[in-house]
């Protein structure tokens, strides 16, 4: 759902699961929350159009 809704491709959704995953290892998490890829994608460069 967040990959049409934020237009990702496949690669800018592996970089974000891969931040998301640094997130949640600083925090000693096991799993990916949704609050770890959420501010994952807060990391993503602006887009100017």
């Amino acid at each position: 759902a967040a990959m049409k809704q934020l237009y990702l491709s496949a690669r800018a959704f592996h970089r974000i699961l891969k931040i998301a995953r640094t997130i949640a290892d600083l925090e000693n998490g096991d799993i990916i929350k949704a609050n770890h890829l959420a501010e994952a994608i807060q990391y993503r460069p602006r887009r100017m159009v």
